[in-house]
């Protein structure tokens, strides 16, 4: 992804407009993300992405599978207590 100040994204605005038309600009205030300029159809992209939901009892067997012979690592076994 494409990094930028605020100050270098207002100096060269149109630039980034066609950079952001091929991926997303990340666009930084004193060293911290603020904003991210992305094209019309991206964006539109992750809001159909972002509403999609898919059903356990839908899943291919094959997945249903490998999540029932998963297992944690136990690195994380403190979490057994939360259950």
């Amino acid at each position: 992804m494409t990094q930028t100040t605020a100050l270098e994204f207002q100096r060269k605005i149109g630039e980034f407009e066609h950079q952001a038309q091929r991926e997303p600009v990340e666009i930084t205030r004193h060293g911290r993300r603020e904003f991210v300029l992305m094209s019309a159809e991206h964006y539109d992209w992750l809001k159909a992405a972002a509403k999609r939901t898919h059903r356990t009892a839908d899943a291919f067997s094959i997945v249903i599978d490998a999540v029932e012979r998963a297992e944690m690592d136990p690195a994380h076994s403190d979490l057994d207590e939360l259950l």
